[in-house]
């Protein structure tokens, strides 16, 4: 495998999420104001399978699309050239079309593919798919903004 372009410590610079809801493992491609690609490997020790499903472990959807948001904030903070920091946080503000094709269960290693579509008044918006094995799991369209708190 290549080296990653951004390891946990990379993704914990730029990222105001700490354990145990960082959901981005390494960051494989980044092109500033296009696109990235980041990981997320799914182990049966995450603290939800415990819960959902204790039988049949399934990574609840809302945490794919979180996952997607985190990728999807960390290539906004480096296309502006910022960190989080205590006084600005990225806010994930809007999903539409979102649509779950398969079940992401522990061995899973899940990519996070997110590209810009357009930045207009501080709104940034996204394509953004989640794949494992090279399928489709989930895809929605993102919207994120950085605020100054």
């Amino acid at each position: 495998m290549n080296t990653p372009v951004m390891d946990i410590k990379g993704i914990l610079e730029n990222l105001p999420h700490r354990y145990p809801f960082v959901l981005v493992d390494r960051v494989l491609e980044l092109e500033p104001n296009v696109r990235i690609l980041a990981q997320k490997n799914v182990s049966y020790n995450e603290p939800f399978f415990p819960g959902h499903f204790p039988i049949h472990p399934v990574m609840p959807g809302v945490l794919i699309m979180e996952a997607l948001a985190q990728a999807a904030g960390l290539l906004s903070f480096k296309s502006m050239e910022a960190s989080p920091n205590k006084n600005l946080v990225y806010y994930f503000v809007g999903i539409d079309d979102c649509r779950f094709k398969r079940p992401v269960v522990p061995g899973d290693v899940l990519m996070l593919d997110v590209r810009v579509e357009r930045v207009s008044r501080g709104i940034w918006k996204y394509a953004a798919k989640a794949l494992v094995d090279g399928n489709v799991v989930a895809l929605a369209n993102l919207m994120c903004t950085a605020r100054e708190v």
